[in-house]
C-alpha cells in the first residue's frame, strides 16, 4: 500500500508548473500537469480541423466578409500582447474560424486555434471592445493551458482510483465514493478558478491592445440579460456567476487601466453584419 501511495505522491509532485508570467493582473498559480503541451496541441489541432471540416460541409464556415475581417483585425491586435505572458506564442500556429450558427459561444483551443460563432456577436450586438474581451478570455485559456490542466486532473483522478483499488483489493463502494468526491472537490473548483484566471488575463490582453477593458463588464451584463439570469447555483457550477465575474473584473480595473491609457487606440469598426 505504501508503495502505491508513494508512487502517486511522486507523480503528483513531478507535474507542478506555471505557464504564464503574472503581469499586471497577478495570475501566478502553480499548475499540475501530467501530459505534454505537444500532445495536447496535436490532439486539439485534429479536433479543430474536424470542426472546420464539418462546418464547411454544412456551408456555415465563414472565411471572408465584414464580420470575419472584424474578428481577424481584433485577433491581430490581441495576439502580439500574449508575449507579455509567455515567450513561445510567437511560434504558435494561430488560426481563426468563424461559424455561422446561432450559438452564444467562442473558444480558443490549445496552441491558438480561435473559433467564434456568429450568434454571440449578433444576439449580444457586441462592439469591438466586447469582442476583444471575449477573445482575450478565450486566448487566456490557451495561454494558461487550462485544457492540458483539465486532462492532467482527469489522469490524476484515475491514478488515485487505481491506487485506492490496489490498496483495497477491489472495486469497493468506498472507491466509488472517493471517485465522485474527487470530481466535485478537485475538478469543479479548479474549473471555476480557471475561468477567473481567464477573465483576468483576458482583461489585460484587451487593455494592452487598446480596447476598453470595461467591455468585459458590459459583455457580461449583456450575457446575463440574454440568458435571463437562469443558470445553475454557483456552488454547483463549473463557472462563476455573471454577477461574481463582474465584481471580480471591476476589482481588477485599477491594475489594467494604466495599460489601456498607454496603448494606441484601434479604429472601431462600423459593426456591419455579414
Amino acid at each position: 500500500m505504501y508503495f502505491y501511495l508513494s508512487l502517486a505522491f511522486i507523480i503528483l509532485l513531478s507535474g507542478c508548473a506555471n505557464t504564464t508570467r503574472p503581469c499586471a493582473v497577478g495570475v501566478n498559480r502553480s499548475q499540475f500537469m501530467m501530459i505534454s503541451s505537444a500532445e495536447v496541441d496535436r490532439l486539439s489541432a485534429i479536433s479543430y480541423n474536424e470542426q472546420n471540416q464539418k462546418a464547411k460541409q454544412k456551408n456555415v464556415l465563414v472565411t471572408s466578409g465584414p464580420t470575419y475581417d472584424r474578428l481577424k483585425f481584433i485577433a491581430n491586435r490581441l495576439i502580439p500582447q500574449t508575449e507579455a505572458f509567455r515567450d513561445d506564442t510567437k511560434q504558435w500556429d494561430w488560426r481563426l474560424s468563424l461559424i455561422d450558427a446561432p450559438v452564444l459561444n467562442a473558444t480558443c483551443a490549445p496552441g491558438g486555434k480561435i473559433t467564434f460563432y456568429t450568434g454571440i456577436i449578433e444576439e449580444l450586438n457586441l462592439n469591438d471592445d466586447e469582442i476583444a474581451a471575449i477573445m482575450g478570455h478565450e486566448i487566456a485559456h490557451a495561454l494558461r493551458e487550462h485544457g492540458r490542466e483539465r486532462v492532467s486532473q482527469a489522469m490524476a483522478q484515475n491514478l488515485a482510483v487505481n491506487v485506492a483499488m490496489a490498496a483495497a483489493g477491489g472495486y469497493g463502494s468506498a472507491v466509488s465514493a472517493a471517485n465522485q468526491m474527487a470530481h466535485y472537490v478537485f475538478v469543479l473548483p479548479n474549473s471555476r478558478e480557471n475561468e477567473s484566471e481567464a477573465d483576468a488575463i483576458g482583461l489585460e490582453l484587451a487593455a494592452r491592445a487598446g480596447y476598453n477593458p470595461m467591455g468585459a463588464i458590459t459583455v457580461w451584463q449583456k450575457m446575463i440579460k440574454a440568458t435571463k439570469g437562469q443558470s445553475s447555483p454557483e456552488f454547483l457550477s463549473t463557472h462563476p456567476s455573471g454577477e461574481t465575474r463582474i465584481d471580480q473584473l471591476t476589482a481588477l480595473m485599477p491594475a489594467v487601466e494604466p495599460l489601456y491609457k498607454a496603448a494606441p487606440r484601434p479604429p472601431q469598426s462600423n459593426q456591419k453584419k455579414m
